[in-house]
């Protein structure tokens, strides 16, 4: 018989698929139940609210972009090329999966989510990566004096434009502002635009 543990499982196993492949709007309890081979009510015994169910799909994706900031980032490198890579890594990793990044920043969705006892909050995975973000920028900081802005505001504000670049460069916004709009856009074009980011908040190198 199957333990509740791996139903629970199996059960945002089935959502990440979907996320990955139909994207958001795919992720009906109806549907994660039906292709989880269980009856419709079933996800409430382990997910008290459909925001709970989702939040645990959304946390498979953060444990999945951590991985690939590690594996992106040379801890012996400098700070500023610390951030660029995460910030290159992040970009990417919404190119590859478009709809779990999507899901991973829809806290208008997400809101609300597991309280069930035992389980941890979605935000125990988004801040330690923040914290991350801020720690590098500070470190950024360290040479120019005294900043009138908080480098948490600044992280933010970096954060929100990498974020940002991210959703126009898949809509293809960003071929049509620079009137590349009928060429491929490469990747060096990309990686030009986050240099010009991180100059943008942090000054040239």
């Amino acid at each position: 018989m199957e333990s509740e543990e791996s139903l629970r499982d199996r059960l945002v196993d089935v959502g990440v698929e979907l996320v990955l492949t139909e994207g958001v709007a795919s992720l009906g309890l109806r549907e994660i139940a039906r292709r989880a081979g269980v009856s419709h009510g079933a996800p409430r015994r382990y997910f008290p609210t459909h925001q709970a169910l989702l939040s645990a799909i959304a946390r498979r994706g953060f444990a999945d972009l951590a991985g690939r900031f590690a594996e992106a980032v040379d801890e012996a490198a400098s700070p500023r090329t610390q951030l660029r890579a995460l910030a290159s890594a992040y970009v990417r990793y919404a190119q590859e999966r478009p709809g779990m990044f999507e899901l991973m920043f829809r806290h208008d969705l997400l809101r609300g989510q597991a309280r069930a006892a035992g389980r941890p909050q979605l935000r125990e995975a988004t801040l330690p990566m923040f914290g991350r973000i801020v720690e590098l920028v500070t470190r950024c900081r360290e040479n120019r004096g005294p900043q009138d802005v908080p480098a948490a505001v600044t992280a933010v504000a970096l954060w929100a434009n990498v974020h940002g670049l991210t959703q126009l460069w898949g809509w293809g916004s960003i071929g049509l502002a620079l009137g590349e709009d009928d060429s491929p856009q490469t990747g060096d074009r990309l990686d030009q635009l986050i240099d010009a980011v991180i100059d943008a908040h942090l000054g040239a190198a």
